[in-house]
């Protein structure tokens, strides 16, 4: 029994297709929904890939100069002071004087002087007689750059003097002894390509 509330019977076949395009279209707004909440800005897919963060080129420019700004420039040879030293000012028969120099930054800023033994000299003389060069026999020159804090003096290793004479052609041979008996000599020093001011005066007996 029918009534008019609740028709029973076949329904129309456009109700169907109405209902069938109102779920399909209710997936499609489903998905649409599941597609923007994964692929917004700032999510771990592979969108975030596409604008890579770039380092602003001030800042990678000023990082080169601190690099730079770290580097002391060399130092000028008028702001070096090369000074010649030896451990004493006489030495008895037998001792062996000890020659040394030191290198000081007068300038005001840090710089940077070639100190190893291949711009470095030390010479003996008596009167206008050479008498020892620490280049005629040296083997192995080498360079060492150091930076020379301003007013900071750095010493050179003490090298021993035989109290001989010096020739490139000697250096394998007994070098010939120098005079002694109170006898007056100077100790001049190269460093740096800088010649000290003064010698080093010093007696032997």
């Amino acid at each position: 029994m029918s009534t008019l509330r609740d028709p029973v019977g076949p329904k129309d076949r456009k109700v169907y297709i109405r209902r069938r395009i109102l779920v399909l279209a209710g997936l499609i707004a489903v998905i649409a929904v599941i597609v923007l909440v994964f692929a917004k800005p700032g999510s771990s897919g592979g969108a975030q890939d596409v604008n890579p963060v770039e380092v602003p080129t001030d800042l990678a420019s000023d990082k080169k100069d601190d690099a730079k700004k770290g580097e002391a420039p060399t130092c000028a040879a008028g702001q070096l002071k090369v000074s010649a030293v030896t451990d004493k000012t006489d030495y008895q028969e037998g001792e062996l004087p000890q020659l040394s120099l030191t290198v000081e930054n007068s300038g005001g800023e840090d710089c940077t002087a070639d100190l190893g033994t291949a711009g470095m000299q030390f010479v003996i003389s008596s009167g206008d007689d050479e008498v020892w060069r620490s280049v005629d026999c040296q083997t192995d020159p080498e360079s060492l750059p150091v930076v020379l804090k301003p007013g900071k003096p750095l010493s050179s290793e003490a090298i021993p003097w035989d109290r001989t004479r010096s020739s490139p052609d000697t250096c394998d041979i007994s070098r010939d002894p120098v005079i002694a008996g109170g006898a007056s000599y100077h100790l001049r020093v190269v460093a740096a390509g800088v010649e000290g001011a003064a010698t080093a005066q010093f007696l032997l007996f």
